[in-house]
Protein backbone atom coordinates (compact mmCIF):
# COMPACT_ATOMS: atom_id res chain seq x y z
CA UNK A 1 0.00 0.00 0.00
CA UNK A 2 1.53 3.52 -1.02
CA UNK A 3 1.76 5.89 1.77
CA UNK A 4 -1.23 8.43 2.83
CA UNK A 5 -2.20 11.15 4.45
CA UNK A 6 -5.57 11.36 6.09
CA UNK A 7 -7.77 13.96 7.93
CA UNK A 8 -11.00 13.46 9.33
CA UNK A 9 -13.91 16.10 8.06
CA UNK A 10 -17.47 17.09 10.81
CA UNK A 11 -19.92 16.65 8.35
CA UNK A 12 -22.97 16.60 11.14
CA UNK A 13 -24.21 18.91 13.62
CA UNK A 14 -23.00 16.49 16.26
CA UNK A 15 -19.51 16.27 15.70
CA UNK A 16 -19.49 13.19 13.48
CA UNK A 17 -16.68 12.84 10.61
CA UNK A 18 -15.81 11.30 7.42
CA UNK A 19 -12.64 10.11 7.06
CA UNK A 20 -10.21 11.25 3.16
CA UNK A 21 -7.27 10.03 2.43
CA UNK A 22 -4.86 10.12 -0.42
CA UNK A 23 -1.82 9.04 -1.98
CA UNK A 24 1.11 11.00 -0.95
CA UNK A 25 1.74 13.89 -3.81
CA UNK A 26 3.75 13.33 -6.42
CA UNK A 27 5.95 16.09 -8.46
CA UNK A 28 5.15 16.19 -12.38
CA UNK A 29 7.04 19.36 -13.73
CA UNK A 30 5.54 19.13 -17.13
CA UNK A 31 2.07 20.12 -15.16
CA UNK A 32 1.15 23.21 -13.95
CA UNK A 33 -0.81 22.29 -10.80
CA UNK A 34 -4.47 23.98 -10.22
CA UNK A 35 -4.43 24.19 -6.14
CA UNK A 36 -8.02 25.55 -6.29
CA UNK A 37 -9.54 23.03 -8.33
CA UNK A 38 -10.36 19.61 -8.38
CA UNK A 39 -13.36 16.97 -10.29
CA UNK A 40 -14.82 14.96 -7.68
CA UNK A 41 -16.03 11.51 -9.10
CA UNK A 42 -18.63 8.91 -7.78
CA UNK A 43 -17.37 5.14 -8.07
CA UNK A 44 -20.64 2.80 -8.59
CA UNK A 45 -21.76 2.88 -12.30
CA UNK A 46 -19.99 6.30 -12.93
CA UNK A 47 -16.00 4.73 -12.77
CA UNK A 48 -17.16 1.54 -12.21
CA UNK A 49 -19.62 -0.55 -14.20
CA UNK A 50 -21.93 -1.55 -11.53
CA UNK A 51 -21.09 -1.69 -7.65
CA UNK A 52 -18.00 -1.69 -5.95
CA UNK A 53 -19.08 -3.53 -3.32
CA UNK A 54 -20.85 -6.13 -5.42
CA UNK A 55 -17.31 -6.83 -6.74
CA UNK A 56 -15.68 -7.06 -3.53
CA UNK A 57 -18.31 -9.50 -2.35
CA UNK A 58 -17.89 -11.77 -5.14
CA UNK A 59 -14.03 -11.81 -4.78
CA UNK A 60 -14.51 -12.82 -1.02
CA UNK A 61 -16.86 -15.69 -1.93
CA UNK A 62 -13.95 -16.88 -4.69
CA UNK A 63 -11.88 -17.31 -1.56
CA UNK A 64 -14.64 -18.86 0.71
CA UNK A 65 -15.73 -15.87 2.62
CA UNK A 66 -18.97 -16.19 1.40
CA UNK A 67 -21.49 -18.89 -0.10
CA UNK A 68 -23.55 -18.97 -2.66
CA UNK A 69 -26.46 -19.13 -0.75
CA UNK A 70 -25.58 -15.83 1.67
CA UNK A 71 -24.68 -13.88 -1.68
CA UNK A 72 -28.37 -14.79 -2.94
CA UNK A 73 -30.85 -14.40 -0.24
CA UNK A 74 -28.77 -10.87 1.04
CA UNK A 75 -28.86 -9.78 -2.47
CA UNK A 76 -32.67 -10.36 -2.47
CA UNK A 77 -32.99 -8.97 0.83
CA UNK A 78 -31.16 -5.80 -0.17
CA UNK A 79 -32.94 -5.45 -3.70
CA UNK A 80 -36.08 -5.12 -1.98
CA UNK A 81 -34.58 -2.80 0.36
CA UNK A 82 -33.32 -0.78 -2.20
CA UNK A 83 -36.81 0.10 -4.04
CA UNK A 84 -38.15 0.64 -0.45
CA UNK A 85 -35.42 3.50 0.48
CA UNK A 86 -36.53 5.54 -2.41
CA UNK A 87 -39.85 5.29 -1.89
CA UNK A 88 -39.28 7.07 2.01
CA UNK A 89 -36.92 9.83 0.96
CA UNK A 90 -34.06 7.68 1.21
CA UNK A 91 -34.11 6.16 4.66
CA UNK A 92 -30.87 4.30 5.11
CA UNK A 93 -30.66 3.01 8.48
CA UNK A 94 -31.49 -0.45 7.67
CA UNK A 95 -28.17 -0.03 5.24
CA UNK A 96 -26.30 1.37 8.04
CA UNK A 97 -27.00 -1.77 10.63
CA UNK A 98 -26.06 -3.99 7.47
CA UNK A 99 -22.82 -1.63 7.19
CA UNK A 100 -22.53 -2.40 11.21
CA UNK A 101 -22.57 -6.36 10.65
CA UNK A 102 -20.23 -6.35 7.82
CA UNK A 103 -17.29 -5.04 9.36
CA UNK A 104 -17.35 -6.10 12.53
CA UNK A 105 -14.29 -7.76 13.82
CA UNK A 106 -12.11 -7.42 10.81
CA UNK A 107 -8.73 -6.65 10.40
CA UNK A 108 -8.23 -2.88 8.26
CA UNK A 109 -5.06 -4.63 6.93
CA UNK A 110 -6.56 -7.96 5.47
CA UNK A 111 -9.62 -5.94 4.17
CA UNK A 112 -7.15 -3.55 2.34
CA UNK A 113 -4.86 -6.07 1.03
CA UNK A 114 -8.49 -8.41 -0.25
CA UNK A 115 -9.28 -4.93 -1.75
CA UNK A 116 -6.33 -4.68 -3.93
CA UNK A 117 -6.15 -8.27 -5.23
CA UNK A 118 -9.96 -8.55 -6.17
CA UNK A 119 -9.59 -4.80 -7.63
CA UNK A 120 -7.06 -6.35 -9.71
CA UNK A 121 -8.96 -8.85 -11.02
CA UNK A 122 -12.56 -7.80 -11.13
CA UNK A 123 -12.41 -4.35 -11.03
CA UNK A 124 -9.76 -2.97 -13.40
CA UNK A 125 -11.18 -4.75 -16.77
CA UNK A 126 -14.84 -2.86 -15.56
CA UNK A 127 -13.34 0.67 -15.36
CA UNK A 128 -15.40 3.33 -17.55
CA UNK A 129 -12.61 4.07 -20.43
CA UNK A 130 -14.41 6.94 -20.76
CA UNK A 131 -14.46 8.13 -17.03
CA UNK A 132 -10.90 7.15 -16.54
CA UNK A 133 -10.32 9.62 -19.63
CA UNK A 134 -12.40 11.82 -17.81
CA UNK A 135 -10.48 11.69 -14.79
CA UNK A 136 -6.95 11.68 -16.61
CA UNK A 137 -7.94 14.68 -18.41
CA UNK A 138 -8.37 16.46 -14.96
CA UNK A 139 -4.90 15.45 -13.77
CA UNK A 140 -2.80 16.47 -16.96
CA UNK A 141 -4.16 19.92 -16.52
CA UNK A 142 -3.06 20.14 -12.84
CA UNK A 143 -6.18 19.56 -10.93
CA UNK A 144 -6.74 17.08 -7.92
CA UNK A 145 -8.88 13.92 -8.55
CA UNK A 146 -11.42 12.64 -5.63
CA UNK A 147 -13.48 9.76 -5.26
CA UNK A 148 -16.51 10.33 -3.90
CA UNK A 149 -18.53 7.13 -2.36
CA UNK A 150 -20.76 5.28 0.04
CA UNK A 151 -17.74 2.31 0.21
CA UNK A 152 -15.84 2.42 2.83
CA UNK A 153 -12.71 4.75 2.64
CA UNK A 154 -10.74 1.63 2.60
CA UNK A 155 -12.55 0.65 0.09
CA UNK A 156 -12.20 3.85 -1.85
CA UNK A 157 -8.16 4.32 -1.02
CA UNK A 158 -7.17 1.04 -2.54
CA UNK A 159 -9.29 2.13 -5.98
CA UNK A 160 -7.87 5.34 -6.21
CA UNK A 161 -4.58 4.62 -5.69
CA UNK A 162 -4.92 2.01 -8.21
CA UNK A 163 -5.89 4.76 -10.83
CA UNK A 164 -3.09 6.95 -9.80
CA UNK A 165 -5.81 9.25 -8.29
CA UNK A 166 -5.66 11.99 -5.42
CA UNK A 167 -7.45 10.00 -2.99
CA UNK A 168 -11.05 9.23 -1.61
CA UNK A 169 -13.76 10.13 0.46
CA UNK A 170 -15.80 7.00 1.88
CA UNK A 171 -17.76 5.91 4.25
CA UNK A 172 -15.47 5.87 7.74
CA UNK A 173 -16.13 2.40 9.85
CA UNK A 174 -14.57 2.74 13.51
CA UNK A 175 -11.17 0.92 13.96
CA UNK A 176 -9.59 -0.06 17.79
CA UNK A 177 -6.48 -2.01 17.37
CA UNK A 178 -6.45 -2.62 13.82
CA UNK A 179 -9.70 -3.86 13.56
CA UNK A 180 -13.44 -2.83 12.63
CA UNK A 181 -15.62 -2.44 15.65
CA UNK A 182 -18.77 -2.78 13.82
CA UNK A 183 -19.27 0.64 14.62
CA UNK A 184 -19.81 3.61 12.04
CA UNK A 185 -18.26 7.21 12.30
CA UNK A 186 -20.92 8.92 11.48
CA UNK A 187 -23.34 8.50 8.61
CA UNK A 188 -22.74 6.36 5.18
CA UNK A 189 -21.17 8.86 2.76
CA UNK A 190 -24.50 9.24 0.62
CA UNK A 191 -26.91 12.02 -0.70
CA UNK A 192 -26.35 15.48 1.17
CA UNK A 193 -23.44 13.48 3.12
CA UNK A 194 -20.99 13.48 -0.21
CA UNK A 195 -22.06 17.38 -0.41
CA UNK A 196 -21.30 18.29 2.48
CA UNK A 197 -17.91 15.90 2.84
CA UNK A 198 -16.98 18.11 -0.51
CA UNK A 199 -17.49 21.08 0.60
CA UNK A 200 -15.83 20.40 3.92
CA UNK A 201 -13.05 19.03 2.23
CA UNK A 202 -12.92 22.27 -0.24
CA UNK A 203 -12.60 24.66 3.05
CA UNK A 204 -9.63 21.94 4.43
CA UNK A 205 -7.83 21.97 0.87
CA UNK A 206 -8.22 25.87 -0.49
CA UNK A 207 -10.72 24.61 -3.34
CA UNK A 208 -12.82 26.89 -5.34
CA UNK A 209 -15.85 24.87 -5.64
CA UNK A 210 -17.28 27.40 -8.40
CA UNK A 211 -14.04 25.99 -10.66
CA UNK A 212 -14.34 22.39 -9.36
CA UNK A 213 -16.26 19.43 -11.36
CA UNK A 214 -18.18 16.47 -10.42
CA UNK A 215 -19.60 13.29 -12.29
CA UNK A 216 -22.33 11.09 -10.76
CA UNK A 217 -24.22 8.44 -12.22
CA UNK A 218 -27.51 8.85 -10.04
CA UNK A 219 -29.93 11.28 -9.26
CA UNK A 220 -29.28 10.82 -5.74
CA UNK A 221 -26.42 12.65 -5.76
CA UNK A 222 -27.86 15.67 -6.68
CA UNK A 223 -26.81 17.61 -3.79
CA UNK A 224 -22.88 17.06 -4.33
CA UNK A 225 -23.53 17.60 -8.31
CA UNK A 226 -25.11 21.02 -7.29
CA UNK A 227 -22.33 22.27 -5.08
CA UNK A 228 -20.23 22.10 -7.94
CA UNK A 229 -19.17 24.85 -10.77
CA UNK A 230 -19.34 22.16 -13.50
CA UNK A 231 -21.80 18.91 -13.12
CA UNK A 232 -21.46 15.89 -14.98
CA UNK A 233 -24.06 13.07 -15.31
CA UNK A 234 -22.08 10.42 -16.27
CA UNK A 235 -23.99 6.81 -17.63
CA UNK A 236 -27.22 8.54 -15.49
CA UNK A 237 -30.13 6.99 -14.34
CA UNK A 238 -33.48 8.40 -15.45
CA UNK A 239 -34.06 10.89 -12.74
CA UNK A 240 -30.47 12.35 -13.20
CA UNK A 241 -30.98 12.38 -17.23
CA UNK A 242 -33.93 14.22 -16.72
CA UNK A 243 -32.58 16.57 -14.41
CA UNK A 244 -29.91 17.55 -16.29
CA UNK A 245 -31.48 17.99 -19.41
CA UNK A 246 -33.82 20.41 -17.05
CA UNK A 247 -30.89 22.13 -15.41
CA UNK A 248 -28.40 22.51 -18.90
CA UNK A 249 -25.75 20.03 -17.55
CA UNK A 250 -23.18 17.77 -19.50
CA UNK A 251 -24.59 14.35 -20.11
CA UNK A 252 -22.07 12.00 -21.13
CA UNK A 253 -22.86 8.25 -21.09
CA UNK A 254 -20.39 5.60 -22.01
CA UNK A 255 -22.90 3.00 -22.71
CA UNK A 256 -24.82 2.59 -26.13
CA UNK A 257 -28.05 1.14 -26.98
CA UNK A 258 -29.63 -2.24 -25.53
CA UNK A 259 -26.46 -2.27 -23.05
CA UNK A 260 -27.88 1.09 -21.65
CA UNK A 261 -31.40 -0.13 -21.03
CA UNK A 262 -29.65 -3.19 -19.66
CA UNK A 263 -27.49 -1.83 -17.20
CA UNK A 264 -29.92 0.12 -15.60
CA UNK A 265 -31.51 -1.45 -13.29
CA UNK A 266 -29.01 -4.60 -12.82
CA UNK A 267 -26.72 -1.85 -11.40
CA UNK A 268 -29.17 -0.75 -8.97
CA UNK A 269 -29.71 -3.85 -8.13
CA UNK A 270 -26.02 -4.63 -7.40
CA UNK A 271 -25.25 -0.90 -5.82
CA UNK A 272 -27.83 -2.06 -2.75
CA UNK A 273 -26.19 -6.01 -3.12
CA UNK A 274 -23.13 -4.57 -2.04
CA UNK A 275 -24.56 -4.23 1.39
CA UNK A 276 -26.68 -6.62 0.99
CA UNK A 277 -23.74 -9.49 0.11
CA UNK A 278 -21.70 -7.95 3.39
CA UNK A 279 -24.96 -7.99 5.92
CA UNK A 280 -23.85 -12.00 6.21
CA UNK A 281 -21.08 -10.31 8.25
CA UNK A 282 -21.72 -12.50 10.78
CA UNK A 283 -21.36 -15.60 8.82
CA UNK A 284 -18.63 -14.20 7.01
CA UNK A 285 -16.75 -12.87 10.72
CA UNK A 286 -17.25 -16.66 12.10
CA UNK A 287 -15.46 -18.03 8.72
CA UNK A 288 -12.40 -15.18 8.83
CA UNK A 289 -11.67 -15.54 12.74
CA UNK A 290 -11.73 -19.50 12.76
CA UNK A 291 -9.40 -19.35 9.63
Amino acid sequence: MARTRKLTISTDAAGHTAGWASAEPTSDTAVTPHPRTAAFFDVDNTMLRGASIYWLARGLAARNYFTTADLAQFAWRQARFRLLAAEHAGDLSRAREAALAFVAGWRVDDVERLSEEIFDELMAPRIWAGSRTLAQTHLDAGQRVWLVSATPVEIGRVIAQRLGLTGALGTVAEVVDGAYTGRLVGELMHGPAKAEAVAQLAAVEGLDLDSCSAYSDSVNDLPMLSTVGHPVAVNPDTALRRQARERGWQIRDFRTGRRAARIAVPSTVAAGFLVGAVSAGLAVRRRWTSS
